[in-house]
């Protein structure tokens, strides 16, 4: 069964930092694209970040260029979001999803395959 597990959501203050983890079973990361996307209350969903396991390459959204990085740990079958310098306007539910390529903004929205459960990420003012 393919599945993907997140983990490391949680309350941070203005200028803080988090780190999401998205672990895998039943596939290999090489295969797929894998990033995040957001939704926060009242809003859709947007694409956050994006990396193609196989080559490498990444892409983000310019809402959070700078400030987050994408990496993946292919002997753990994890990818990681590493959130430095957040805003309150951050705060979302962030979900980790797997689809077949990586578009210019993050993961692209309207291909995805596979879905995490989700994280609550909270940034105070």
């Amino acid at each position: 069964e393919v599945q993907l597990v997140e983990s490391g959501g949680g309350l941070v203050q203005a200028g803080g930092s988090l780190r999401l983890s998205c672990a895998a079973s039943g596939f290999t990361f090489d295969d797929y694209a894998t990033g995040w996307f957001r939704q926060a209350p009242g809003k859709e969903r947007e694409g956050v970040s994006c990396i193609s396991v196989a080559d490498g390459s990444t892409s983000y959204a310019d809402s959070v260029k700078g400030r987050f990085a994408i990496s993946s740990n292919n002997a753990k079958n994890t990818v990681y979001l590493q959130m430095d310098s957040l805003k309150p306007e951050d705060t979302a539910v962030y979900t980790c999803a797997l689809a077949p390529w990586c578009a210019a903004g993050g993961i692209p929205l309207a291909d995805l395959e596979v879905l995490g459960q989700g994280a609550l990420v909270t940034v105070s003012a």
